[in-house]
C-alpha cells in the first residue's frame, strides 16, 4: 500500500498535533499511510516525560506540551519537519528498528551534501561533529505511529540556547547552513523524502 505524501506549508503546531491525532484515531487497517511535510511559526514543545526544568528561560515564544516521545526541543522557520502517520502493525519490525531507519534516511540526506552525520544509540537524532542537526520523536497509539522528525536547514538557532535540547544541557546545535550548504527548506525534503520511502520499504505518492 502507498503512503501519501502531503506539502501542508508553514502550519501552527497544535492544530497540526491535534490533526494527527485525529488521523489516527480513525484509520483503520484499509488506511493508507501518510507523510506531512511542514515547517512551524517559533514554538517550543515538550514530551510526555518533559521537564520544566529544560526550559533555561522564559520567552515570547509559546510551549506546547505534547503526546510525543522526549523531553524540550524547538521548532521554527526554516527547519524541515516531517510527521510520518504509519501503521506500525505492517510494517513488522521494532520501535528501534524504526527509529535507526528513519535516521539514516537523515544520515544520507546529508551525505548528499558532503556532510558526514552519525546517530546516537544512547540518544535519537542525527549529528555531525557532535553538534545536533536533526530530531525525532513518535508516538504509538493503536498500532500506530505519528509525530516524526526535524532536520535544521537555514534557520534562527538562539531559541536552542534557552533551552537544553532534548533534555541534555550544553548540547551544541547545527544546521546545513552553519555546514556551508545554500539550500531551502523544500529542496532538502525532496532529496528526503526517497531516502524515507527506501528505508521504510514502501512507495509513496504525492497529494495536492
Amino acid at each position: 500500500m502507498k503512503r501519501i505524501v502531503k506539502f501542508l506549508g508553514r502550519v501552527d503546531y497544535e492544530p497540526t498535533w491535534r490533526a494527527m491525532q485525529a488521523f489516527t484515531d480513525v484509520r483503520d487497517e484499509s488506511t493508507p499511510d501518510e507523510i506531512w511535510v511542514v515547517e512551524h511559526p517559533p514554538v517550543y514543545t515538550q514530551g510526555l516525560a518533559g521537564k520544566e526544568e529544560h526550559l533555561l528561560r522564559t520567552t515570547d515564544i509559546p510551549v506546547v506540551r505534547t503526546d510525543r516521545g522526549g523531553q524540550v526541543t524547538y521548532h521554527g522557520p526554516g527547519q524541515l519537519v516531517v510527521y510520518l502517520m504509519i501503521d506500525f502493525k505492517r510494517m513488522d519490525i521494532g520501535v528501534r528498528d524504526l527509529v535507526r531507519r528513519i535516521e539514516q534516511s537523515l544520515i544520507d540526506t546529508v551525505s548528499e551534501y558532503g556532510i558526514k552525520a552519525n546517530g546516537d544509540v544512547d540518544a535519537p537524532g542525527v549529528y555531525v561533529e557532535g553538534a545536533k542537526i536533526a530530531s525525532l520523536g513518535l508516538r504509538i497509539r493503536n498500532g500506530a505511529v505519528y509525530h516524526g522528525l526535524s532536520l535544521n536547514v537555514d534557520m534562527d538557532l538562539t531559541p536552542f540556547t534557552w533551552i537544553n535540547p532534548c533534555g541534555y544541557a550544553n548540547l551544541k546545535v547545527t544546521q546545513l547552513r552553519e555546514l556551508g550548504v545554500e539550500t531551502t527548506v523544500l529542496e532538502v525534503a525532496d532529496r528526503l523524502l526517497p531516502h524515507l520511502e527506501r528505508h521504510l520499504t514502501v512507495n509513496m505518492e504525492k497529494a495536492s
